[in-house]
């Protein structure tokens, strides 16, 4: 056994930096007051048609960013914030993802041709090139006003072989991304005082242990990605930007289909009360009502369950 003086010593905090502590000063938020139009009720639509009314009530309006835009929950959002009434899309992704979903991408230009439907290539983790490419969204849309974050990685691995640079990778891209991404598009909100939506993609394994797979990374981030929600909507409320999150059970996605993952779907699906996994569409409507101005007016902080009722357990 080696001598302990032979391991390097922990740095020591001088007297001054122990002395600071007690006189140091630490920033404190502010939330929003009842007299701010960015967070106030807003006023009733002025239609009496009930039709209208209702199309009103969770019409989605302005620009939006996607992250991890060219994945398949990512573009079955895109398409229904359309439909709900946005005026602007961009699409962030790696390129080769991009590339990959180009004729996905090619239809919804088609079938919208009055949006102006934008890819931008992006590498979540890195805080330069997430500048660079919502500067350049802005530039492209006219402003930022809804932001969802699907961009993410799984690693399913046995947490005793696990490698420090593949934990480390999961909670960059998944917990950190979604920060930068986050903080990228408040900034653009706060400067144009216009408020916006700001939701994340989080997980049921934000909530629960996953079984029988082991993915301590990928949870952990998970849970990180959900307490962010609340902090960061405590935060910027008083810039009227609400900050939200989905907590997805398993979707039916290319993630979890072939033949060899049939076991694993299987406790999956027995687990869960409805006894399948989700549709891919089950995911939007809680998209659109959380980056509703009016339909999610009052809502923020929230993580809202997707999961078939899997958590009830």
């Amino acid at each position: 056994m080696g001598d302990a003086t032979s391991l390097p010593a922990a740095p020591m905090a001088s007297e001054d930096e122990r002395a600071a502590l007690a006189s140091r000063t630490i920033p404190t938020m502010s939330l929003s007051t009842a007299e701010n139009p960015l967070t106030a009720p807003l006023p009733p639509v002025s239609s009496t048609s009930p039709a209208e009314r209702a199309a009103a009530r969770f019409r989605t309006e302005g620009s939006a960013i996607l992250t991890g835009g060219a994945g398949t929950l990512a573009l079955a959002s895109a398409r229904a914030l359309l439909e709900h009434g946005i005026s602007g899309l961009t699409l962030m992704d790696l390129p080769s993802t991009i590339e990959s979903s180009k004729s996905e991408i090619a239809t919804l230009r088609a079938e919208f041709p009055q949006v102006g439907i934008h890819t931008v290539p992006v590498d979540v983790t890195s805080e330069s090139e997430v500048d660079v490419a919502f500067n350049q969204a802005r530039d492209l849309m006219g402003s930022i006003d809804i932001l969802c974050c699907f961009a993410g990685i799984v690693g399913c691995v046995h947490s005793l072989s696990a490698t420090a640079n593949q934990f480390r990778r999961v909670v960059d891209v998944n917990l950190t991304g979604s920060f930068l991404c986050a903080q990228a598009a408040a900034r653009h909100m706060a400067e144009a005082k216009s408020g916006g939506s700001i939701l994340f993609t989080a997980s049921i394994s934000a909530h629960s242990t996953n079984y029988p797979q082991p993915q301590a990374a990928y949870n952990v981030s998970k849970a990180g990605v959900a307490h962010l929600t609340r902090n960061l909507a405590a935060e910027w409320a008083v810039h009227g930007i609400r900050v939200n999150s989905v907590s997805p059970g398993y979707m039916d996605t290319v993630l979890n289909a072939g033949d060899n993952l049939k076991p694993v779907r299987d406790i999956w699906a027995s687990r869960c009360p409805m006894g399948r996994m989700g549709h891919i569409e089950e995911i939007t409507g809680p998209v659109v009502l959380l980056s509703s101005k009016r339909a999610g007016r009052y809502i923020t902080g929230a993580d809202l369950m997707v999961d078939g009722g899997a958590l009830c357990f």
